[in-house]
């Protein structure tokens, strides 16, 4: 999945690779967008998945829109109900609908891999309400070493939206994927073994 046309990038490249002699997902952006999504409808408890960074994005800062890029993302969206979202983003959301192709999740929460934030951090997209992050890796001093997570998604997911509602919505698709489109820089990483508990 990657932008409306309006805005076309070069896509974020994904292939089968084998490192450390096991097969995983190779994500790479330059100066590219993309995800790779995997529909999953239903409620899930928490989700478990295995990354890597080799190559970061140095210039990437999610604070502003110029910098918004992440070398690495696993991501979940949610069926909210639209009269869920608050009235300005509401319009807003309708309004970016109509300019895209997909079908645009009402509530999507990403997993991510940073730079500039520390771990821990929850963040909105700069650009929009409707994609929360939080950062669970940072920086350079994990580089080219596989890193395992394992989230409480519903915890997470309030946090992140409990402003809006307090139950968890069911989760409509399972998106890893990377950007680069806005710092114009190069990310290599790899994903593995992800695992949802219903």
């Amino acid at each position: 999945m990657g932008l409306p046309e309006r805005y076309s990038r070069p896509s974020t490249q994904f292939d089968i690779s084998e490192v450390d002699g096991k097969k995983v997902l190779r994500v790479r952006a330059d100066k590219s967008y993309g995800n790779m999504v995997y529909d999953w409808k239903g409620s899930l408890s928490s989700l478990k998945w295995q990354w890597r960074l080799d190559v970061p994005l140095l210039k990437a800062d999610l604070r502003y829109k110029k910098t918004e890029d992440i070398a690495l993302k696993v991501c979940l969206s949610f069926d909210m109900p639209v009269a869920s979202i608050p009235a300005g983003e509401r319009t807003l959301f309708r309004l970016a609908q109509l300019s895209s192709k997909d079908k645009l999740p009402t509530a999507t929460l990403c997993y991510i891999w940073a730079h500039a934030e520390a771990s821990g951090m929850e963040i909105t997209s700069p650009y929009t309400g409707r994609v929360h992050y939080i950062v669970v890796n940072s920086g350079e001093g994990q580089l080219k070493t596989w890193q395992e997570h394992q989230r409480n998604v519903s915890a997470d997911f309030l946090k992140a939206f409990g402003n809006e509602t307090t139950t968890v919505p069911p989760v409509t698709a399972i998106i890893v994927g990377a950007d680069s489109d806005n710092t114009e820089g190069t990310s290599l990483g790899y994903v593995t073994d992800i695992v949802v508990s219903p």
